[in-house]
């Protein structure tokens, strides 16, 4: 039976779908002289039908960096525990380039009052904005968008619909930024702020005094305006990719 999972040279490895091997970081050795040596020998079986080898180095085995760069591996990606590090074992491989983007999510908030939630925060505070924030890793839109309204005003929202997309670069990290603009419901009204650290108020305000204001940026006023006058990609509950194992969110143009 054919598997994705093969030992060599004491590395347990998983094939990709680039022709490439993978070890993670609980599959090393814990001897930095051990770990030398397979991957001598590691390199030396497969270089001739694989095209990359990638290996997980968590922070406790920091010293394995060193030795991985010694013969040929380069620097992926990391998150604050661990490196990827990745070696090219084929003239033009292909390598999966890394995450080259931050997401961000906003929530347009109206209350059966004809009143929207909008807040300010204490480090830029030109202007009242939407609630929102980063979406967290394997954090899914709508959990991130009811997180960020909450901690931000403490308001418990539902999410409706995505309304707009933006997209800047450069943004943090020499990255570019995907915003991810969404229609919510709220389910309560009180206003309580969580995070007192980066916001300063929170607010009920009128929707046509809102369109008058100068203290409220073009760009928020365009969004919600298209919010409340067109459609957008809401959520499908249908078990279309059941299949998957992974976690996964659709969002798709309301059929009329």
């Amino acid at each position: 039976m054919n598997t994705s999972i093969e030992f060599i040279a004491n590395f347990k490895t998983s094939l990709d779908p680039y022709n490439g091997i993978t070890i993670e970081k609980e599959d090393l050795p814990k001897d930095i002289i051990e770990f030398e040596k397979n991957l001598q020998i590691l390199i030396d079986e497969v270089k001739d039908k694989r095209n990359l080898i990638w290996i997980y180095i968590d922070i406790k085995n920091s010293d394995f960096i060193p030795i991985s760069t010694k013969y040929g591996f380069t620097f992926h990606s990391c998150n604050k525990n661990y490196l990827l590090l990745v070696k090219v074992l084929k003239q033009n491989a292909i390598v999966p380039t890394l995450a080259n983007h931050t997401l961000g999510v906003g929530a347009i908030v109206i209350n059966s009052k004809k009143e929207i939630l909008l807040i300010k925060e204490n480090i830029r505070n030109e202007y009242y904005k939407l609630p929102g924030g980063h979406i967290d890793d394997a954090e899914m839109i709508s959990q991130a968008l009811s997180r960020e309204v909450f901690e931000e005003t403490g308001v418990v929202v539902e999410f409706e619909k995505i309304v707009s997309l933006g997209h800047f670069y450069p943004h943090q990290f020499h990255k570019s930024n995907l915003y991810v603009l969404c229609l919510a419901k709220p389910k309560s009204l009180k206003i309580d702020i969580k995070d007192k650290e980066e916001i300063s108020e929170a607010i009920w305000l009128k929707l046509d005094e809102m369109f008058d204001r100068n203290d409220i940026h073009q760009y928020t006023k365009t969004i919600v305006k298209s919010a409340i006058s067109q459609g957008g990609l809401e959520k499908n509950e249908t078990s279309i990719l059941s299949h998957l194992k992974n976690e996964f969110e659709l969002f798709f143009v309301k059929e009329k």
